[in-house]
C-alpha cells in the first residue's frame, strides 16, 4: 500500500505530465522552490502543508480530498 507521499507524488506527477508543464512553471504557479517540488514529486519523506497540496493541485487543475488513502 502507498502511503502519503507515494501517493501524491503519483497524482501530481501524472497530472504535471499530463498537462505538459515542467516542473518549474507548477513550482511557479504554486509560489514554491522549484526544488521543494521536486522533492514532493519523487515521494520523498517530507511533509508538506495543506495549503501547498492545495497550491499545487491549483497549478495543476486537480482536486486533491485529503487525507488520501483512507
Amino acid at each position: 500500500m502507498m502511503d502519503f507521499q507515494e501517493n501524491i507524488a503519483k497524482i501530481f506527477r501524472e497530472a504535471r505530465e499530463k498537462s505538459g508543464l515542467t516542473q518549474a512553471e507548477v513550482a511557479k504557479k504554486a509560489g514554491i522552490h522549484v526544488n521543494y517540488y521536486a522533492r514532493i514529486e519523487r515521494g520523498e519523506k517530507i511533509e508538506p502543508r495543506g495549503y501547498i497540496i492545495n497550491n499545487i493541485a491549483g497549478a495543476l487543475g486537480v482536486k486533491v480530498k485529503l487525507p488520501l488513502g483512507k
